[in-house]
């Protein structure tokens, strides 16, 4: 990136575009996807250049050459996780691992994806009532934060509950409240290799969620905070054998070995 020239984010919204083809409700408040309504909002939002892939497309619309050209993909997924392509699981987590930014809504909690960069169950309680949810801004200063009040609601959504089984996140950048009483971490972000990765909540599938001005800016801030313009890291999976002649100070090979020099380690 040269200074003074605005880098535009290249982002793919990834829809599993399910219950967009099978409930009459989601087809008729999302009757360009989920996906097509998320991506509309962030290319509206500015500098941010936003389409889609769904789990229909061959590949899933996440081919190797795709997934190069995308700084940051967001997730959605509910009905169909064990329909994702574990080859196209292990790409995804490859190019996060080099540095391209994921956002994982709502459901995604529980995509292979998501799983397999937590290392954890990544489970929790729901309810599925139409409450009120309140999420509250826990780090005013976070860049995803950016333009937000300290809090803001949503009219009817579905109830997550603690425990969240995920790691310890690097922040906690929302936490909400339901009419029932329960409260979720429901904005958190990590670290996974060079790629930045953030957990969003809301989302549920039958209310306009995608559609509130609040929700709208916190996915484009997230977007733009996930995006790492530095060149991908090469051979992320990569465990070079470094030969005792190559060593950086002078040393004498000392003791027995399995492997001869330059030989690949056990995998």
């Amino acid at each position: 990136m040269e200074w003074g020239i605005e880098m535009v984010i290249k982002a793919v919204v990834w829809g599993e575009n399910v219950h967009e083809q099978t409930n009459k409700v989601v087809a008729d408040l999302y009757p360009d996807g989920m996906h097509g309504a998320i991506a509309a909002a962030l290319t509206a939002a500015g500098g941010i250049e936003a389409t889609t892939a769904t789990l229909q497309e061959p590949e899933h619309g996440l081919t190797e050459e795709r997934l190069a050209g995308t700084d940051v993909l967001l997730w959605w997924g509910h009905a169909a996780h064990g329909e994702v392509s574990d080859a196209v699981v292990e790409r995804v987590a490859d190019q996060v691992n080099a540095g391209m930014g994921l956002i994982l809504l709502h459901s995604a909690h529980f995509a292979k994806i998501f799983k397999r960069l937590m290392g954890t169950p990544c489970n929790l309680t729901w309810r599925e009532a139409g409450e009120r949810e309140r999420l509250w801004v826990t780090s005013r200063n976070h860049p995803i934060a950016a333009g937000l009040p300290d809090h803001f609601e949503l009219e009817n959504e579905e109830m997550y509950g603690e425990p969240f089984g995920v790691p310890e996140p690097l922040e906690t950048v929302f936490i909400s409240w339901f009419q029932g009483g329960e409260v979720f971490r429901s904005g958190l972000t990590y670290k996974r290799g060079a790629g930045n990765v953030f957990y969003f909540r809301p989302g549920h599938e039958t209310y306009p969620t995608y559609f509130d001005v609040n929700v709208q800016r916190v996915l484009a801030n997230a977007v733009r905070w996930a995006h790492n313009p530095a060149p991908r890291v090469v051979g992320v999976n990569d465990a070079p054998n470094v030969p005792v002649e190559a060593a950086l100070e002078p040393i004498i090979e000392r003791g027995p070995r399995l492997h001869k020099s330059g030989e690949d380690g056990f995998r």
